[in-house]
């Protein structure tokens, strides 16, 4: 994607790769343009935090594993996703933060698992295994290029896997400028429901939105 700002050319899509999307906002200098295919919409890539900015963010972060709130805040996708796990399927969180709490919660209900982390569990051998379902919760709104992501957790995943993410869903447009969602100069791209189900279906994959926020996405078997 090439970033260029409102008066020049219209960048492609990070998310599904379409070749030209649509200037949607300026807001508190920043800009934002809509896909038109899968309905995302994203930072100018010009003016995308670099990785000084986004680790300095990212460690004022509390992921206590401990933490009760915290642990039901993340029981949102943990539930859901159990229910459609078999015993002892082996994951990945992908994006686990400073504190992997999400981990601890599957590896106490008897799921092996591995974390990755590009500042904080930089391990890329996890990188070279798959696994029978990956987790991603409040990561993919960090991405700045998602599409490879995407990509890359496809890879990670077994045939018949499950890939659960959780975001906060974008939804009236009306309602963007004052989000504290897209507030946090670490989040990038904003997902409606139809983005990810456009992704499941254009890969030929299932997508279930289980509760708000979360989705569930069945790699084929």
């Amino acid at each position: 994607m090439t970033g260029i700002g409102r008066g020049g050319l219209r960048p492609g899509c990070p998310v599904c790769s379409a070749p030209r999307a649509g200037f949607f906002l300026a807001v508190e200098g920043r800009d934002y343009w809509r896909c038109g295919t899968c309905l995302a919409t994203f930072l100018d890539a010009a003016q995308l935090p670099d990785a000084a900015t986004e680790l300095t963010h990212y460690r004022w972060h509390q992921n206590d594993p401990a933490d009760a709130g915290y642990r039901a805040f993340l029981d949102r996708l943990v539930a859901p996703l159990r229910q459609r796990l078999s015993a002892g399927a082996r994951g990945l969180d992908y994006g686990c933060g400073p504190g992997p709490a999400l981990a601890a919660m599957l590896r106490e209900a008897g799921h092996p698992m591995a974390v990755y982390d590009p500042f904080f569990a930089p391990d890329a051998a996890v990188l070279e295994e798959r696994y029978d379902f990956v987790t991603c919760t409040e990561a993919i709104e960090h991405f700045h290029r998602p599409a490879r992501e995407f990509a890359r957790l496809d890879r990670l995943l077994r045939p018949g896997g499950w890939l659960g993410l959780m975001t906060e869903f974008q939804s009236g447009d009306q309602r963007f400028a004052g989000w504290h969602y897209r507030r946090d100069p670490t989040h990038v791209v904003f997902y409606r429901e139809d983005s990810l189900r456009y992704l499941a279906t254009r890969a030929g994959w299932h997508c279930e939105i289980p509760r708000r926020n979360v989705a569930l996405l069945r790699k084929p078997g």
